[in-house]
């Protein structure tokens, strides 16, 4: 019986296994290695790395702990046991360790295990990194910013509302509460130009923001209200699914895209001193970038925007699926049918 359930387990997970270009590169080549891994991992950890794979990581499951080494399958074959299952199970084309980050809730990230033998390889606890890309070429489309006169003030610290009024926008909001009890950021929904709900205070260092999530706990936009919701904005929001998950860690702010579709994001750090403009990155779903950097945050003065105004300087900005800026047709923010403010609390 002990055996049989071995195998069986190992069968379930040889099932789940990505799909792969070619024949050299593809799992059957993986196999001696994987199975040689298999074979040091205890029932417990082969069930729980069963248990990610089947659900693609949309229930968080614990860390699998392997011995810490090369996992061989052949002379041509070593590769560390994380990479090797992240390989497997997610990307193919997976080359090297410094391309993964731990995500924020994996033990062997903070070195948890206690033991410097062992580390973690569950490839639902790693995200790749995602680097800036090379801009696609300007849509032909003209542009969809902003088709009333007076662009509204980009939403930010103190802007959440606004009224049309002889030409000019202008502020019916009361300035946004200062943050108490640990609350390290506030997330604002908008849709377009409008803001939806109220703002969803962040206390945990980690915050997950979703539609779907099964058993999943925190900002879950599919709970706001649903009136006069226009077709772009519903067909963008059955792309949230997952959505991302929103971590604080040591030197910044991380942006993990646990959705099937990209997000766009957009902060003052991410781009050079100075910048006109800020640069809008594009992070693929599995892929994880650091938003915000604490030792790059300038003043606590504002900044403003060709064509959308003054900007927070603590604040990141996030769009679901659709991106922005010059190469797309959208050049605004509040362009996009669903996207996320990160309101963060400045350090005292």
């Amino acid at each position: 019986m002990f055996r049989s359930r071995r195998a069986a387990l190992v069968r379930r997970l040889w099932r789940q296994r990505c799909a792969a270009a070619g024949p050299e590169d593809g799992p059957g080549a993986l196999k001696p290695a994987a199975h040689a891994l298999f074979k040091k991992l205890k029932d417990e950890e082969l069930e729980l790395l069963a248990q990610a794979v089947e659900s693609r990581g949309a229930c968080e499951s614990g860390c699998v702990w392997a011995p810490r080494g090369e996992s061989r399958g052949g002379p041509k074959q070593a590769l560390p046991p994380q990479v090797l299952l992240c390989r497997l199970y997610r990307w193919p084309d997976l080359r090297q360790p410094h391309e993964l980050k731990h995500l924020c809730y994996c033990a062997g990230g903070r070195g948890g295990c206690g033991d410097a033998a062992a580390l973690c390889c569950n490839p639902h606890h790693f995200s790749r990194l995602a680097v800036p890309e090379t801009p696609p070429p300007p849509y032909s489309k003209v542009s969809c910013g902003p088709s009333w006169p007076g662009e509204p003030p980009f939403p930010g610290t103190q802007l959440l509302e606004f009224s049309y009024d002889g030409g000019h926008w202008r502020d019916t909001s009361l300035s946004r509460s200062t943050p108490k009890d640990g609350c390290w950021c506030e997330l604002a929904y908008w849709e377009h130009r409008t803001r939806v709900g109220r703002l969803y205070a962040v206390h945990e260092a980690a915050v997950n923001v979703f539609c779907e999530l099964p058993r999943g706990s925190g900002f879950c936009l599919g709970q706001l209200p649903a009136a006069h919701r226009s077709r772009a904005v519903r067909r963008a929001r059955g792309k949230i699914g997952r959505g991302l998950l929103l971590s604080r860690e040591p030197g910044g702010v991380w942006a993990y895209n646990r959705s099937e579709h990209p997000i766009f994001v957009s902060s003052p750090t991410l781009g050079p001193p100075g910048a006109r403009g800020l640069p809008v990155l594009k992070v693929l779903p599995g892929y994880s970038a650091k938003v915000f950097d604490f030792e790059r945050v300038g003043g606590a003065g504002g900044r403003r925007l060709p064509g959308e105004g003054p900007c927070d300087p603590h604040s990141v900005r996030i769009s679901f699926a659709k991106g922005w800026g010059p190469c797309y047709s959208r050049q605004f923010i509040t362009s996009c049918p669903c996207w996320l403010e990160v309101l963060l609390n400045r350090p005292r």
